[in-house]
């Protein structure tokens, strides 16, 4: 029974355990060799509690961000502060940590399915499908799988549900963050879209500093805080609010506008 123990989606954690170990292994080198991963903050994973942790960050390639983030936080938790080398800490896991990811992605090919067996919640977006818009409604059981995660362990989502830089945050992860009331962990990566490929798979070029910051928990009144309210806090937690546009470099922009004009997502 205890070598075959699941977690709550089912997953067999011993299966699970080795698969994030060979993947650890497998992607060090992206993030200490191929280039240099610049950490800020990593301190603040070690004081958080076991369950119920919402991680939120902007996002710049589909795989490589939540890669560098399960390299970081299980550095952290082994007593490493604002580095991964050595990547014996890989050897036993945060095996209670997930992300969120839209389902079309996560069924892309053998690989993806792989990675969303390490910890993906598979959603279906609301506004977005095979490359085209839609409007649909909000699944009832993505979120009880988001809340069924949370229950369990720690939460990785994109708020922005795109590659995009700078657009609109969905609302949907106010919703879960007022009903749920998880502690909130802010995360602002950069260097990852010059780093990889849009999937995050393949190495687009070498010797580029990628850096992860994470911030301390947000101050959210959940009671009171209107879901706005929480979309604004948001916004300037990722780094993602219009303001930020001032402080962006002619390079930034140009690299930003090329990125709208793809439609990632």
């Amino acid at each position: 029974m205890g070598l075959f123990k699941r977690n709550p989606f089912g997953h067999i954690l011993i299966l699970k355990k080795w698969l994030i170990r060979y993947l650890g292994v497998l992607t060090h080198r992206r993030f200490r060799g191929f280039n240099e991963l610049q950490i800020e903050g990593s301190e603040i994973i070690k004081e958080l509690p076991e369950t119920n942790v919402l991680f939120i960050s902007n996002h710049q390639t589909y795989f490589a961000d939540v890669v560098a983030m399960f390299h970081v936080f299980n550095a952290s938790l082994s007593g490493r502060q604002d580095t991964i080398k050595n990547v014996g800490y890989i050897w036993q896991p945060k095996l209670n940590m997930y992300y969120v990811a839209a389902k079309e992605t996560m069924k892309a090919g053998l690989l993806p399915k792989i990675f969303a067996y390490a910890g993906s919640i598979s959603i279906e977006r609301t506004w977005r499908s095979e490359g085209k818009d839609v409007n649909r409604q909000v699944k009832m059981s993505d979120i009880s799988s988001i809340a069924k995660a949370l229950d369990d362990g720690w939460v990785i989502t994109f708020p922005q549900g795109t590659t995009t830089p700078f657009k609109p945050i969905r609302k949907g992860t106010a919703h879960i963050i007022k009903r749920y009331q998880p502690i909130v962990v802010p995360v602002v990566i950069d260097g990852f879209r010059r780093s990889f490929d849009k999937k995050g798979l393949r190495i687009k070029k070498k010797n580029i500093l990628q850096s992860m910051e994470i911030k301390a928990p947000l101050e959210i009144d959940y009671e009171n805080d209107t879901i706005d309210a929480i979309v604004e806090k948001i916004e300037y937690a990722i780094e993602q609010h219009p303001s930020f546009l001032k402080v962006l470099s002619k390079e930034q922009i140009q690299e930003m506008e090329e990125l709208n004009k793809q439609r990632e997502y």
